[in-house]
């Protein structure tokens, strides 16, 4: 059995998207250094608010939104969108880059879990063996990485359950997005959605910019902001969604291992990290992860 180009631009898709929000995760400690998190939110939700205007009407050959179909977009945008974004910033800037790594490594089978109990999706053995992949490249990986994060003390805690509520996040937004897929278009769930993190973060946001010096800010700063703004509010969504269309959620949960992994490899060449032998034994590992996952699977078996 092959797959069709249909599938393999899907799987294209869902592996990219979770590359940018890993490259973007990873930058976020020097915006987070420049600019407090709430304002950064706000930011980030106005600058993709300004570019996917042009998104929001809806096609003639799309039915109008039914209530649920609303409360879905509001609940993949509160925790998708809003909390995700408020747990890793807080969180990255608490916890060691050891530990973020090994809680983000839990991501592919808190997807699996999930849509086995909302979807009622069938977790074939082969799926839950790519989760243990997934998870043992990533576990693998973290420990190598620099050890001397930038938190640790009293408050590495809080650091880490932030990002582990930032990991339940990303799940719930894998799973709710596969049944928003079946009524509306990739780019409108995007634009949406990003409205409603918009709406949600504005009050905390102006509150934090009228006690912001902007002129403090480096100009270097600012084209970061605006890569991160279009990544994780516009490219990253509409890549996720387009993808989830044509594959299980569970399934696409596993691309999700992409994250930490696009996030170490830019601490490798971007950040000056060192890359070793385990850290190439972990990569060896999540790619497994992703062909038990993509593979079709024999006949008869």
């Amino acid at each position: 059995m092959t797959m069709g180009p249909q599938r393999l631009l899907a799987y294209a898709c869902l592996a990219l998207s979770m590359s940018l929000v890993g490259s973007y995760v990873a930058l976020s400690k020097a915006l987070v250094a420049a600019i407090p998190v709430l304002l950064l939110a706000w930011l980030r939700f106005g600058i993709g608010a300004a570019a996917m205007l042009h998104w929001l009407r809806r096609p003639p050959d799309e039915q109008p939104m039914t209530r649920r179909t609303r409360q879905l977009l509001f609940l993949e945008s509160f925790l998708g969108n809003f909390l995700f974004s408020i747990f890793m910033l807080y969180g990255v800037s608490l916890t060691s880059a050891v530990a973020a790594g090994v809680i983000m490594a839990s991501i592919p089978a808190v997807v699996a879990l999930l849509s086995w109990a909302f979807l009622r999706e069938r977790i074939a053995p082969r799926t839950w063996a790519a989760v243990a992949c997934a998870a043992g490249g990533i576990a693998l990986l973290a420990p190598s990485r620099s050890a001397a994060g930038p938190a640790g003390g009293e408050w590495q805690w809080l650091g880490n359950l932030l990002v582990f509520g930032a990991v339940l996040c990303e799940a719930s937004y894998a799973v709710i997005g596969k049944k928003l897929t079946g009524s509306l278009g990739p780019k409108r769930i995007t634009a949406i959605i990003n409205l409603w993190g918009l709406a949600l973060v504005t009050p905390l946001g102006l509150w934090a910019a009228l006690r912001f010096d902007f002129a403090g800010v480096a100009p270097g700063t600012w084209l970061l902001l605006l890569f991160y703004a279009l990544a994780a509010s516009v490219w990253t969504v509409w890549l996720w969604m387009t993808g989830l269309k044509g594959v299980p959620a569970a399934q696409a949960g596993v691309f999700t291992v992409m994250l930490p992994v696009s996030a170490a490899l830019v601490g490798v060449f971007v950040l000056g990290e060192p890359l070793g032998g385990t850290q190439l034994l972990a990569f060896v590992l999540a790619l497994a992860g992703v062909l038990l996952a993509t593979l079709p699977p024999r006949r008869g078996l």
